[in-house]
């Protein structure tokens, strides 16, 4: 009886514990004070995360999955295997897809350009389809390319099924895993001048484009990204933004409305513009100038380190930056031009910022004594 009581008791605090523990962890995610249940800040530069909800939270992500179509298509635009003004047919798959589109007809033409303006600005599914089939023949061997991608990235929570994000069963991605290939789209600089389109045309002025981002109109810095809306996925976005020298991507998913979708895009990116600030590493006074060299030509040679990035840092974390210095005492010969000899680590507590290596800034041949006895015999002469 006893033990039975003992186990009882044992287990209401453990299970109070538990509930404590995941009541900090809500109160940790709802600190920004977001309506989706899904969501995450991401700093461009360094792949940082700033703020995270159930990032890892498998999900449909509607038509944010074009933004993995146009990662593809703009490798292969600087493959050389399309250009913006290659002429692509309309298929019959093509213009046969449902939701949002241009209303392609099949054997339409229209360039790569157009395509992609539909697919950036207002989400075209037929657009995206007639590109994918652009690139790799049919939209099955493209989702093959989406999928090996995503991999690459490390989109680990991420299967797709299509190229444009209609609901299909087990097409599921994360915010985490959205905020990488939306990252990797922002390599391709292309993108933004479609993105910040706010109207424009096609079909000779035949087809009017409005831009399903209405942030492009209202927030201040925005550069992207995209959106995207259906039944299974709700109301998405992948929204960028700039700053000064901050860029931040803020991914959304699941929102019940679209208004919810855009107040929360703007809350997160305001949390991040308003709580980080950029911090440029300053080289720490006890790194040598040079280091020695032993059984070489010379003694000692001179050091470098070059901390070429900037760190965002939460407000007031400036004093708490420390610089870690890890270094070796001295090289054996031969000595290569800019090899590793140390590095320099960026903290605030326990959390790295970044890490820059330390290296040789010249080299050191291993000691010859024919060379040392041409240098004695130079010194006589001279």
């Amino acid at each position: 009886m006893v033990k039975r009581l003992l186990c009882a008791v044992l287990s209401a605090v453990m299970l109070g514990a538990f509930s404590l523990k995941a009541a900090a962890e809500d109160e940790t995610q709802d600190t920004v004070g977001l309506s989706a249940p899904s969501a995450l800040l991401m700093d461009e530069e360094t792949g940082k995360v700033l703020f995270q909800k159930n990032a890892h939270e498998k999900r449909p992500c509607a038509s944010i999955t074009k933004v993995m179509t146009l990662c593809l298509v703009f490798e292969a635009i600087e493959e050389g295997k399309l250009g913006y003004d290659t002429v692509v047919t309309a298929s019959p798959i093509a213009a046969a897809q449902d939701g949002s589109d241009i209303w392609l007809v099949e054997g339409e033409q229209m360039t790569v350009d157009d395509l992609l303006k539909a697919v950036v600005v207002v989400s075209a599914n037929d657009a995206a389809v007639a590109l994918a089939e652009a690139v790799s023949g049919t939209q099955g061997a493209f989702v093959s390319e989406m999928n090996k991608k995503a991999k690459l990235l490390g989109m680990n929570d991420t299967v797709f099924k299509n190229c444009n994000g209609l609901d299909e069963e087990g097409h599921l991605t994360s915010a985490y895993d959205v905020a990488l290939m939306s990252r990797e789209l922002m390599k391709h600089e292309r993108v933004f001048d479609y993105a910040s389109i706010w109207l424009d045309y096609i079909r000779d002025g035949a087809t009017q484009l409005v831009n399903t981002n209405r942030l492009v109109k209202s927030y201040d810095g925005i550069t992207g990204l995209k959106t995207g809306t259906t039944s299974l996925a709700g109301a998405c976005i992948s929204a960028t933004a700039k700053r000064g020298s901050m860029s931040l991507i803020a991914v959304i998913l699941g929102d019940k409305t679209t208004d919810e979708r855009f107040s929360d895009a703007e809350t997160l990116l305001d949390y991040g513009f308003g709580s980080f600030s950029s911090y440029s590493p300053v080289l720490p006074e006890e790194l040598p100038d040079c280091i020695t060299v032993t059984n070489g030509m010379r003694p000692s040679i001179g050091l470098e380190c070059v901390p070429d990035t900037a760190f965002l840092i939460k407000n007031g974390d400036e004093e708490n930056i420390k610089a870690e210095l890890s270094i070796t005492d001295e090289l054996e010969a031969p000595v290569e031009l800019g090899q590793r000899v140390g590095s320099v680590t960026y903290k605030v507590g326990s959390d790295v910022l970044g890490e820059f290596p330390v290296t040789a800034a010249e080299s050191v041949d291993k000691i010859n004594f024919a060379d040392v006895f041409t240098l004695l015999l130079m010194s006589f002469v001279c």
